[in-house]
């Protein structure tokens, strides 16, 4: 009498999540993802989850509010036509600090995805297993430093946020401020 494992699905034995087809002889290529979700495992409790790339996109908001100062529009209005309707001169809006603006807002960008792909990897240098996608940076650097947290909360539960926080709150009170100085441009050019 043989013993031999029958044909079937087994856990696979190269310890990948899911089950391995046994074919009666040899292991096949044929796979099954696992029943569940699989979980990621936890990092031990003297392993640091912030990094210096997510403090640095935390305190990335202050330099947009910054940057919001290199402009300052002097807007000039000028009389067109025979009935005197006045039109807003372009000379006045693109001024040399509307282009730092916009350039140093592009750098930001570039900045904020770097920095995103630096902290993915230092998570993963750390043990995280499947940390965050950067990419998502792409899309929006809040995108990305919730989804962050999200999954530090889940293999390193109990461990503070404050980098979330304070990209939180830093970000708000950009946003304030985006808001009232907008708004006074946008009443100097009311008539």
């Amino acid at each position: 009498m043989s013993t031999t494992t029958p044909p079937g699905w087994y856990p696979d034995p190269s310890g990948q999540p899911g089950n391995r087809w046994w074919d009666g002889a040899a292991w096949t290529q044929h796979v099954n993802p696992p029943a569940g979700p699989v979980q990621r495992p936890r990092i031990p409790d003297g392993v640091a989850t912030d990094t210096l790339p997510i403090w640095l996109l935390a305190l990335q908001p202050v330099l947009v509010v910054l940057l919001q100062f290199a402009y300052r529009p002097e807007l000039r209005f000028r009389t067109i036509g025979p009935d005197g309707l006045q039109a807003l001169d372009p000379a006045s809006v693109y001024t040399v600090g509307y282009f730092v603006l916009q350039v140093g807002g592009l750098l930001l960008y570039g900045a904020a995805v770097l920095l995103a792909f630096l902290d993915h990897r230092a998570l993963r240098r750390r043990g995280v297993v499947r940390p965050f996608p950067w990419p998502w940076a792409f899309l929006a650097t809040i995108v990305y430093v919730i989804g962050r947290f999200v999954v530090v909360r889940k293999v390193a539960p109990g461990r503070p946020m404050w980098p979330l926080w304070t990209y939180l709150v830093v970000g708000a009170v950009g946003t304030v401020f985006g808001v009232v100085r907008a708004a006074a441009l946008f009443q100097q050019m009311l008539p």
